[in-house]
């Protein structure tokens, strides 16, 4: 089992110096990734109209920063995203960092991030777009020249190098909102899944029964071979390293490789009040090994 962290990219978080902080933290006390939401416009998830950070300008001063930690967006709603730009700021980021970043992808189709934005947001357009802007990644990360003709998106001619420090590729996390199965269908084909649960909020977090049901529907439909991580936002107090351990153990036992602690204001207090001393306190604690 490997341990990260799950932190928004706005309201005090927006200051990329802090960010870097909590990173450089989180490394010392031997948490193993470092993970950022990816909003371009406020959430629906929080009351509040904050101010934001950009990503990828956040990854890369995260990368400088650190020497171990893996890191990346959970998720990138990668149709909000032109592919071949995306296909530039991975790779470089990539070489930048040592081959430490992990990609994770969704749909999105938030409001504020799609409709008010004049994006679109019905979910079956989404989802073909995320198909196609994946294989035009790919295709661009494999350093030979490349064509598409999609429905959404079309390249007629383009050879990008370098090609990724990682190979065979950037690990692809697709995340998916459960018990949906077409996410799980997508995942299979890549490098890992993070199940949503569709009706849980930010500090809740899917049984330990439901992660081993998912991992059974993995298994059944996956045929490729070579490494898979089943990422699990999960939840654990930090002032009781016996009960969490326990937990975890429940989760590892079922197939989950990833635990990814979920760091959101409502643990302690409100979006509001944005009890920053708490988030930084149980990053200080390290993960619940």
């Amino acid at each position: 089992m490997l341990y990260g962290l799950h932190l928004p990219n706005f309201g005090p978080l927006a200051d990329v110096r802090l960010l870097c902080e909590l990173a450089q933290e989180a490394e010392a006390a031997g948490w193993d990734g470092f993970f950022l939401w990816d909003q371009i416009a406020r959430t629906t998830l929080a009351p509040t109209n904050d101010p934001l950070a950009e990503v990828w300008v956040a990854l890369t001063a995260i990368a400088l920063h650190t020497q171990r930690l893996r890191f990346g967006p959970l998720v990138t709603p990668l149709p909000r995203r032109r592919p071949w730009e995306l296909a530039r700021q991975t790779v470089t980021l990539d070489h930048l960092s040592d081959g430490r970043l992990v990609l994770g992808v969704g749909l999105g189709g938030g409001y504020f991030d799609f409709a008010a934005l004049g994006e679109p947001s019905d979910l079956k357009v989404l989802g073909a777009m995320l198909d196609e802007g994946l294989a035009i990644l790919t295709g661009l990360w494999s350093g030979q020249p490349f064509h598409f003709e999609g429905r959404y998106y079309r390249i007629q001619e383009a050879h990008f190098l370098p090609p990724p420090r990682q190979q065979p590729r950037i690990p692809i996390w697709v995340a998916g909102m459960w018990p949906n199965r077409a996410p799980l269908r997508r995942a299979v084909r890549w490098d890992g899944f993070i199940p949503i649960g569709r009706d849980l909020g930010l500090t809740e977090m899917l049984s330990a029964e439901t992660m081993a049901e998912i991992g059974v529907a993995l298994q059944q439909r996956r045929s490729q071979p070579g490494p898979f991580e089943v990422v699990h936002f999960g939840i654990s107090s930090g002032e009781d390293p016996e009960a969490d351990r326990a937990l975890v153990a429940a989760y590892a036992r079922v197939g989950v490789t990833w635990w990814v602690e979920n760091i959101v204001p409502e643990r302690w207090g409100t979006w509001q009040q944005w009890p920053l001393e708490a988030m930084r306190r149980r990053i200080r604690q390290g993960p619940p090994r």
